[in-house]
């Protein structure tokens, strides 16, 4: 065989893995593109709905009644779960709102909400229960814990790898004079299938460069790519304190039992001293009372929750949960009511800035309804990349074949293509050790399944 003939075979070869994966991809992330996009469009609105929600616990006051003092309304509200002990006590946005609290028992944690001037309780709720933290948990964990947090990891990483392909593979070469329709815009007048392909190619266009990003700021929630971050931090010696975002549902389950042991702990003399029960538990009073009220003149971003010490000579703690992370400011504060310190979002290290920066606009919290607009416009795109696939494959597939694309005219430097699929999978593992698997099911395949690599469309004959 000739030189020019073993370089167009190589040439042929690393096209066709393009091709391949590119469909894989597609065919993997069809259904978790759908579903990511529709949740994180709901989502993407949690500060509309939350308020539409909770309308009915907002301005509940009556000018010139006292307000009760904040052990009262905890007292009130602990009550209300049997067994509980506080959580956070969220400050009001408004002075005359209802006070939400989160108390629990282990893991277990209800929200409450307490008329200020009463004490009535208006609503208590699991907290996961809540229909935004639904909404969450399905985004980011399809409901099925750590499992289903590897499952969005895996689409995800997929999703960028389908992208990525599609650019490649879509990237106009020799259409001189033939103007930007199918490029920048579809062609509405060629047909169906001109249509489609154009609706295709011209999304992913205009929407991969958001695409990419949405799906890349949303890897630190994922339980193992978040395990991996982690474990890099530690051994760069750049690991934080606090995570400022959710490690998994798993991981917050913890998180929250370990913060009611700690404040049972810290109760418990209390408790023993004024002859109360475990009925209900809440934090001493005067200690309570000085710090909410210094907390109220912090003027912290809403929502900002103030929490317990979890251990002796510990301190209190006020946070502010601003849906834009990089409003985001801790305070601690003695039993005095004294400051004794405090963090904002430029006091972290540059990662927690950057993973922060990409939740806010992730979420669509940076720059309020324009942030959510645009990515809502991603989201559309997205969902139109994936239906258009679907109706490409439909009009194409061949009668008793998967339908893969067949390889026509190998593109120059696929190579490094397949190059850069590699290396992102070593950033990525889960997606490497995907890929690997479907490497190694198509060598597998080619040996010992003929029939199955003729449906899959794999070349038989070695190259």
């Amino acid at each position: 065989m000739d030189a020019v003939s073993e370089k167009a075979i190589r040439h042929e070869r690393w096209f066709r893995a393009v091709w391949r994966w590119h469909f894989y991809a597609g065919i993997f992330c069809v259904p978790f593109i759908l579903w990511l996009s529709v949740t994180g469009g709901i989502y993407l609105f949690k500060p509309q709905i939350e308020g539409w929600l909770y309308a009915p616990y907002t301005h509940v006051a009556q000018p010139g009644v006292p307000m009760l003092a904040p052990e009262k309304i905890v007292a009130a509200g602990t009550a209300e779960v049997p067994g509980s002990a506080l959580h956070k006590y969220v400050l009001p946005e408004a002075p005359d709102d209802a006070v939400q609290l989160l108390v629990g028992a282990g893991a277990e944690e209800s929200r409450v909400w307490v008329h200020p001037q009463t004490g009535a309780v208006l609503k208590a709720v699991p907290e996961e229960d809540r229909f935004m933290r639904v909404i969450f948990r399905l985004h980011g964990e399809l409901l099925a814990g750590d499992w289903g947090s590897a499952l969005v990891e895996i689409a995800a990483c997929w999703t960028i790898v389908m992208i990525v392909t599609g650019l490649f593979l879509w990237w106009p070469r020799g259409r001189k004079g033939k103007g930007l329709g199918g490029i920048l815009w579809p062609r509405l007048g060629g047909g169906k299938r001109v249509f489609w392909r154009d609706m295709h190619a011209v999304t992913g266009l205009w929407v991969s460069i958001g695409a990419v990003f949405l799906i890349a700021s949303g890897l630190p929630w994922a339980k193992n790519w978040g395990d991996y971050l982690k474990q890099v931090r530690v051994v760069t010696g750049t690991a934080a304190v606090r995570q400022d975002w959710s490690a998994g549902s798993v991981a917050d389950a913890q998180a929250r039992a370990d913060l009611d042991k700690g404040v049972r702990a810290m109760l418990d003399e209390h408790a023993e001293h004024q002859g109360m029960t475990m009925a209900h538990v809440a934090p001493k009073g005067p200690a309570l009372d000085r710090v909410v009220d210094k907390a109220m003149t912090l003027g912290l971003a809403a929502p900002a929750e103030v929490s317990p010490p979890t251990k002796a000579g510990g301190r209190w703690l006020v946070q502010s949960q601003a849906e834009d992370r990089t409003r985001r400011v801790s305070v601690e504060i003695g039993d005095d009511g004294a400051v004794i310190g405090s963090q904002s979002f430029g006091d972290r290290h540059w990662v927690d800035r950057a993973v922060g920066f990409g939740v806010a606009v992730h979420e669509g919290a940076w720059l309020g309804l324009l942030n959510q607009l645009v990515n809502l416009l991603v989201l559309i795109g997205l969902v139109t990349l994936a239906v258009s696939s679907v109706v490409l494959w439909w009009q194409r597939r061949p009668e008793g074949a998967l339908g893969a694309p067949a390889a026509k005219d190998p593109l120059r430097h696929s190579w490094a293509l397949v190059g850069l699929t590699v290396a992102l999978g070593m950033l990525m593992p889960l997606f490497g050790i995907t890929l690997a698997l479907a490497i190694a099911f198509e060598v597998i395949a080619r040996r010992t399944a003929p029939e199955l690599s003729r449906w899959m469309g794999l070349r038989l004959s070695k190259l």
